[in-house]
């Protein structure tokens, strides 16, 4: 077995946790019974590590059935980095009867098409989602599997997830998905998070369940502790619709955690200091980017309290231009 194998088997031991590393053998398949039962999990990772180096050197395995163990662990715990939300457009009028060999051969082409070294490895999931590991190589080098780039794609969907991509590889892939599945562009969703299943069930409204458009009344705030009756009733109408408006928007569940969001707007560039961008009759486009570990929540929360939408103003003489109002 080469060095860059011993490193791929070194990093893989490294993030799988010891008390998954059976289950993750034995969904894996590459080890006799006698062998996964030869992997002691009271000895240190760096033990367990060189033995498993040594069965794989037993059984002749290469790159290919180790990139199949990185796979079932990252679809498993798919919680790790930074996924990015794409989404695609304009389909073309076949997109619909786009099957999975068909989009797995059409793939693979148009990546290779676009780079000389690379390595695709596409599994389906038990949620119908495909999920493509893409290692990245160039004219000079071969593809780099300690840094792979994992997308998450369900057919005959508009959204691709995507994590651990560079700037240079992005618009590689973006060319080969929206030919793969018959599309005519794809664009940023301007949604990102640690959390897969959260932006995922967000963008293919499968949290509907939690945003409902009514919700029952009345409803009581939570601990609601007034000493004086008078400013208690005086607060109770105000606190109550705050609540609604609330539950009406975000539900009493729980909300998928999301950790950033961003808007792009476009105003009136106002500053007397700077004349020439303040004469520019066309409009000034900016982003405001909303972060939190859990935003939706830090939203409704906001909501709750009174704070229920965003005024973006401006100081300069003359009325006040607002560009958006966000409503939470």
């Amino acid at each position: 077995m080469d060095t860059s194998n011993k490193r791929l088997i070194q990093r893989l031991m490294s993030r799988i946790p010891i008390k998954m590393l059976r289950t993750t053998l034995g969904k894996w398949g590459r080890l006799t019974e006698v062998q996964l039962k030869s992997m002691n999990l009271t000895q240190s990772k760096w033990a367990l590590t060189e033995k498993l180096i040594a069965i794989c050197e037993e059984n002749e395995l290469e790159v290919k059935h180790l990139t199949e163990l990185e796979m079932i662990y990252i679809i498993d715990n798919p919680n790790q980095g930074m996924w990015h939300t794409f989404q695609l457009m304009d389909p073309e009028d076949d997109a619909q009867s786009v099957e999975l060999t068909q989009f797995k051969e059409q793939f693979k082409s148009h990546i290779r098409e676009l780079v000389r070294q690379v390595s695709v490895k596409m599994k389906k999931h038990t949620d119908e989602a495909v999920w493509i590991r893409i290692a990245w190589g160039d004219a000079f080098s071969r593809p780099n599997h300690l840094k792979p780039t994992y997308v998450v794609h369900h057919l005959q969907t508009p959204y691709v997830f995507v994590t651990s991509l560079t700037a240079k590889q992005k618009p590689l892939l973006s060319q080969a998905l929206v030919l793969s599945t018959r599309h005519q562009a794809i664009k940023d969703a301007n949604l990102s998070g640690r959390k897969l299943t959260a932006i995922r069930d967000l963008m293919m409204r499968q949290y509907q369940q939690v945003f409902p458009t009514k919700y029952p009344s009345p409803l009581t705030e939570h601990n609601p502790t007034v000493s004086n009756p008078h400013i208690g009733r005086e607060q109770a109408e105000p606190a109550a619709n705050r609540l609604q408006m609330a539950c009406e928007a975000f539900g009493g569940g729980m909300l998928p955690q999301l950790q950033s969001a961003v808007y792009k707007l476009e105003t009136k560039f106002r500053d007397q200091t700077n004349k020439t961008m303040t004469e520019r009759e066309e409009p000034f486009k900016c982003v405001v980017k909303f972060a939190s570990t859990n935003l939706l929540e830090s939203l409704r929360n906001c909501a709750s309290s009174g704070r229920n939408y965003f005024v973006i103003t401006d100081n300069g003489p003359g009325p006040s231009s607002k560009t958006d109002q966000p409503q939470n």
